[in-house]
């Protein structure tokens, strides 16, 4: 019994020693692929140690690394496959629209992310020793960001091309296309890198316990004792976090959001347009939706974890929720990137034609373009079809 609780006493004082590092901004204890400075395992803390059984936490922290591992794994088959179809689709088979544009690039942010995918599964698979140079350590990280950024500006200029479409018919009808569109997705991909820029330039790999991990080395040196670097590390990182919050969430959401309220209110008062845009609306409606869902819980988490470097905290409470909390919300981010062409697939159509029409059909009927058409002739009925360069949704 006293050989037990000497082990444990000796654990703890491990345990406090590796929150003091992570509290100067080194790397330790429990990582995920994302994670946004060091460690997801330890408060900020330099009072006595958090009171949790060694056992319990051991069995969390082994549950909570299979349950990454096989999410990341079903994420990088079902993603890499799924978007691969809706690349070649897309690109390949269909005609170029302005819709097929949108979907294009959201395929492929989303494919490139799931093919990084598997250096994450060997980092946990390896019990975070990352065995892939710093270079691909940058690369990785500044990859899944890029994902971000550019899964979610697409989702706005998807909304605003809506938005014009619905109020500004004519206007979208004369100057929409697939060449300005083209144009609009190569500006949204350049603004995505530079907001990923910063991952790496801090990301870095560093030699511990015997381990190569790789994280976020705010501080750009291996000075942590001097006080001033301590603060520039808290400066960097608070501004990181709430830069990505505002830039990669609130901000494009709120765009969002405006756009579809507008559209709803204009959708509703002609139920001609209410009827015929029902699929299209739905289709990308769910997208968006499903996009907020999945990154929501990783945002709040990454503001919550912002606290855990305070040093007059020393909240048990927090400890659990940013030991818990921050692998599943990193989890479910990465889920986020193989559910596209599911939603295209039975969302499409109707599920009982599914099996007996081509998967060209099934994603053609996903992007059709009609709601700008059903528009323009709730305007007036003597018009003619569309042209052929407007593809209005």
């Amino acid at each position: 019994m006293d050989e037990r609780r000497k082990h444990e006493t000796h654990r703890q004082k491990q345990e406090t020693n590796k929150i003091n590092l992570a509290w100067q901004g080194r790397p330790a204890g429990i990582r995920t692929a994302m994670d946004t400075t060091t460690s997801i395992d330890h408060v900020n803390t330099t009072a006595n140690p958090i009171s949790f059984s060694s056992d319990y936490y051991d069995n969390l922290k082994y549950s909570l690394h299979i349950m990454s591992l096989c999410v990341y794994g079903v994420a990088c088959v079902l993603g890499v496959l799924g978007n691969g179809v809706v690349i070649w689709v897309t690109g390949f088979r269909m005609k170029k629209t302005v819709n097929t544009v949108w979907f294009l690039n959201l395929a492929v942010a989303d494919f490139l992310f799931t093919a990084f995918l598997p250096l994450s599964i060997t980092y946990q698979a390896f019990n975070f020793h990352w065995v892939f140079g710093r270079f691909m350590c940058k690369l990785n990280s500044t990859v899944s960001f890029l994902n971000l950024y550019a899964s979610v500006y697409t989702l706005v200029v998807i909304s605003m091309d809506r938005f014009v479409s619905v109020v500004c018919p004519i206007w979208a009808q004369i100057h929409r296309n697939v060449r300005k569109a083209s144009y609009v997705s190569l500006c949204v991909w350049a603004f995505s890198l530079s907001l990923s820029l910063p991952h790496f330039v801090f990301r870095d790999t560093e030699d511990m316990d015997n381990s190569i991990i790789c994280y976020n080395n705010y501080a750009l040196s291996n000075n942590y004792t001097n006080p001033s670097v301590i603060q520039l590390v808290y400066f960097r990182h608070r501004a990181m976090t709430i830069t990505r919050v505002l830039l990669g969430f609130i901000i494009p959401y709120s765009v969002i959001i405006s756009c579809y309220a507008i559209i709803f209110h204009r959708i509703r008062s002609s139920p001609t347009l209410a009827k015929q845009s029902s699929r299209p609306f739905k289709i990308i409606a769910a997208i968006i939706i499903t996009f907020f869902l999945c990154w929501a819980p990783f945002h709040i988490m990454t503001i919550i974890e912002l606290k855990r470097f305070d040093p007059s905290n020393n909240s048990e409470t927090l400890f659990y929720v940013i030991t818990i909390g921050l692998p599943l919300s990193t989890s479910l981010a990465f889920v986020n990137s193989c559910l596209n062409p599911i939603l295209y697939v039975f969302m499409g159509q109707d599920f009982k034609d599914k099996f007996s029409k081509s998967i060209l059909k099934v994603f053609e009927s996903a992007f059709h373009d009609d709601e700008g058409n059903t528009y323009m002739k709730t305007l007036s009925t003597s018009k003619t079809r569309t042209s052929d360069h407007s593809t209005a949704v």
